[in-house]
């Protein structure tokens, strides 16, 4: 039997039983049962369905033993919150979705509380706050010590079980999302494992759907992950044909208890906190190797922390590291630790007498399914949210006890979404048609190749090999009969091929993906991320820029022409945040199918010389669109030249356009008055220049366009040089003296002197002026001031100045015409862009 494809859905019997609801949420740690919840609240009438792989408690969340980082000392701001969570995404995090994180989690821990959530107090009442590696401040809340998780599920297992709207389906293994005619989610299908009216495999039919069905750690040998972590909202989410994005950056938790050479499954934790509270590595021979390896030391993100490690084991032979805490004392173990302390015992260690054999193991997926900040992905009402979903929050590498803040912020985010959309879709159709599993046998198999080829330490040769495996293990010799085993094992290979693929395709050390053979950080080419989507013809990866970040390429480019990329980026960002609101391009959404690409062209409705398609650029890539330029800024173009073409999501095509086309349009219309002063003086040696006259925010864009039309910049700034004009002299008691008074403080600094007056002339000159400023003087009194300055100085025309007089003025020899009407009164110059077919 040849090795089939990734499948588009898998191999199941047909449903024998329907469920319809509301909303049907998968997954019942922090992130599914908040997003239930909080749509009860905002809906008492709506029916939300929980449907669980394991019993109601189960999950990942319990087993979170760290904490909640929040901003709720009085010290900290949200600002270094933030700043600590982009440190550790090393320039991949989307810095909207961090600010949302940071400024909206300390309301969303309160209302935890509020569901009944109990953290741990000092004898003052007050939330008692610690420290975890990457944070720079007390942050992080607990319970129980080091049972965080473990009350926090608790607490809301006992929420949902209190409100009556809320159903909760057990043992339940989601298989494929349901779609309708046009695409949109209508529901999912699963596999109920039990006896009653709802076992074997069934459907539930909703107008939303919501993945949060936890991480993938099951995927590698040994893991902190429960054993339910096998990626299958990930899997499902990509036979679906939604975007997953950066499945490559795993984090593999630094300090995971050693069971021995060969040990597989989940491996007890054992937690950022202990190294907050003081503990420190060590090598067999005790030396602390942190102290060098980073200005935190022990307190180092995560990546960090698990490389320094990984390097020592390498350079001792050892295959693990020592966590030392004896300096605790049995005490403070039992206290602040009990839950690891007494994990520890059970494996015959005594932590307050030896320190404790740790070595990494696969942890957190900061990648997953592509969302926005509302949690929808790339389908129509089908959302994600928690460890499965890519927010943009977590960047390369996750910020310790950020996981569960972003549970809570972005389930509480898309419960509203839900209630303020009410999307009605249709009848769900038959999906996507190839279906295929894998032999349950393969399982071990794919979990050892990906710990030996793609974990912490990766190289072209390990992920070929493994690449190589995974593909071989997609053949068997016998039927594969759908069953638990077989859709998990399918589950793993899926989410091991993409994430094998994109570690191939990134060739750079970043965060949690490190390369032995690409060893360096490299922004120049690798300041992106890599989306993979799943079509008939296969999988398909694509490269998309930063979305905070203009490609080097580009930045280059912007550099050369004298702009700043980071100020482009600025007013872009600005440009954007005036058409866009929380509830984004609402016309573009409702009219236009998620996931639809399209192809367009901006086109010059009129003749004239264009500027700005770099800063246009820069716009679309914000929305994944990539562009194609026809003509370069500066060239006369003719109404019907393609000036660009652009490709890429439709929706993120219709969003861009206006902001796109406000910029270039406007800047084009400049250079291509410019270019029509130039004309009509060219050959009599005088330069056409601007002035200050321009709008707030956009100076060094219009001077830019400017240059393209073929003028020259006067002064950017107030600064650049001393420009004395008639109300200094007013305040200064005479022009010497305005002079004098310029000249003595800034004795560097070229001077200008603007005169309105031909017997103002020679003291102007005596004072020694570069530059004379002839403010509104006719054509004979600008000749004859030509002649009576005689190139003592550099003379500029200014005032009154049309293009039916400039070649008059140009030909008496002065060395500039300032016109100010460049930039601030030129017509936009028509451009459209027009979507093919």
């Amino acid at each position: 039997m040849s090795a089939p494809a990734i499948p588009l859905r898998l191999t199941a019997p047909a449903p024998g039983w329907i469920v319809e609801a509301d909303v049907v949420v998968v997954g019942s740690g922090i992130a599914g049962l908040t997003v239930a919840l909080r749509h009860a609240e905002l809906d008492p009438m709506a029916k939300i369905l929980v449907v669980t792989k394991d019993v109601l408690s189960s999950g990942s969340t319990r087993w979170a033993q760290g904490g909640i980082a929040a901003v709720l000392a009085p010290d900290d701001t949200p600002d270094e919150h933030l700043n600590d969570t982009l440190v550790a995404g090393v320039g991949l995090c989307d810095v909207g979705a961090v600010r949302t994180l940071v400024t909206e989690g300390p309301g969303a821990l309160r209302r935890l509380m509020g569901r009944g959530a109990r953290f741990d107090r000092t004898t003052g009442g007050e939330l008692q706050l610690t420290r975890e590696g990457g944070h720079r401040r007390d942050r992080i809340v607990h319970a129980g010590g080091d049972a965080t998780g473990a009350e926090v599920q608790r607490a809301l297992v006992e929420a949902v079980r209190a409100a009556g709207a809320i159903e909760v389906i057990e043992h339940a293994l989601v298989l494929d999302l349901l779609k309708d005619a046009r695409g949109r989610a209508r529901g999912v299908t699963l596999h109920v494992m039990g006896e009653g009216a709802r076992d074997g495999v069934g459907a539930v039919h909703a107008r939303a759907v919501v993945l949060a069905t936890g991480g993938m750690g099951q995927v590698y040998a040994a893991t902190t992950n429960p054993v339910v972590s096998t990626g299958d909202g990930v899997a499902l989410a990509l036979r679906a044909g939604a975007e997953l994005r950066d499945l490559e950056f795993v984090q593999f938790h630094p300090t995971v208890l050693w069971l021995g050479e060969g040990s597989t499954g989940q491996q007890p934790l054992i937690s950022e906190a202990v190294r907050g509270e003081g503990a420190f590595l060590v090598d067999h021979e005790g030396n602390a190797f942190m102290r060098d390896a980073h200005e935190l030391a022990d307190l180092a993100p995560r990546d960090v922390v698990a490389k320094a490690i990984m390097r020592t084991m390498r350079a001792t032979g050892r295959d693990h590291v020592h966590l030392d805490g004896r300096h605790f004392g049995e005490d403070r173990w039992r206290a602040r630790f009990p839950t690891i302390y007494a994990i520890c015992r059970d494996h015959g260690i005594d932590p307050a007498t030896e320190p404790i054999p740790v070595a990494p193991a696969a942890h957190y997926a900061s990648g997953g399914i592509r969302t926005d900040l509302r949690g929808r992905t790339s389908i129509e009402g089908l959302y994600a949210c928690g460890e499965v979903a890519c927010t943009g929050v977590h960047g390369a590498n996750r910020l310790a006890s950020n996981s569960l803040l972003e549970g809570l912020v972005f389930a509480e985010r898309i419960a509203e979404d839900i209630h303020a959309v009410r999307p009605a879709p249709g009848e769900p159709v038959a999906g996507r048609t190839t279906s295929g599993l894998v032999d349950p046998r393969a399982r071990t198999r794919i979990q050892a190749h990906m710990s030996t080829g793609a974990s912490v330490l990766r190289g072209r040769e390990s992920l070929t090999a493994t690449a190589r495996a995974l593909r071989d293990a997609r053949w068997t010799p016998v039927h594969v009969p759908p069953c638990t085993e077989s859709w998990e094992a399918t589950n793993l290979l899926t989410v091991a091929t993409v994430l094998t693929g994109a570690a191939v395709a990134r060739l750079e050390t970043r965060g949690s993906h490190w390369r032995e053979d690409f060893p360096d950080r490299d922004d120049n080419e690798w300041l992106g991320h890599l989306d993979v989507a799943l079509t008939e013809e296969g999988l398909t990866m694509t490269y998309t820029p930063h979305g905070d970040a203009t490609p080097p390429r580009l930045a280059q480019e912007l550099t050369a022409a004298g702009l700043d990329p980071a100020e482009v980026g600025a007013v872009v960002d600005r440009a954007l945040a005036e058409d866009l609101t929380e509830a984004g391009d609402v016309t573009s959404e409702a009219t236009i199918p998620a996931g639809q690409r399209s192809t367009g062209d901006v086109v010059a409705r009129r003749d004239g010389v264009v500027a700005g398609l770099g800063v246009a650029e820069v716009v679309f890539l914000r929305f994944g669109v990539r562009a194609e330029r026809r003509a370069k800024d500066g060239e006369r173009v003719r109404a019907g030249d393609v000036l660009m073409t652009v490709e890429g999501p439709t929706r993120g095509l219709l969003t861009a356009e206006r902001t796109a086309l406000n910029l270039l349009t406007h800047l084009s219309g400049i250079a291509t008055l410019t270019g029509r002063w130039v004309e009509a003086v060219s050959g009599t040696g005088a330069r056409v220049r601007d002035s200050r006259k321009t709008l707030p925010g956009l100076r060094a864009l219009e001077k830019y366009a400017v240059r393209c039309g073929g003028g020259v910049n006067h002064r950017m700034s107030l600064s650049d040089a001393a420009l004395i004009k008639d109300n200094h002299v007013v305040a200064a008691g005479g022009v010497a003296e305005a002079f004098r008074a310029v000249r003595e403080r800034h004795p560097d600094l070229p001077i200008e002197v603007e005169v309105d007056r031909i017997d103002q002339l020679e003291p102007v000159l005596d004072e020694g002026a570069e530059l004379i400023l002839l403010d509104n003087f006719t054509v004979e009194q600008t000749a004859l001031a030509v002649q009576i300055v005689k190139n003592r100085a550099k003379l500029e025309a200014s005032g009154g100045l049309t293009l039916e007089s400039a070649r008059d003025v140009a030909e008496t020899g002065v060395d500039y015409l300032a016109v100010g009407a460049l930039t601030h009164s030129a017509s936009a110059l028509d451009i459209a862009l027009d979507l093919r077919g």
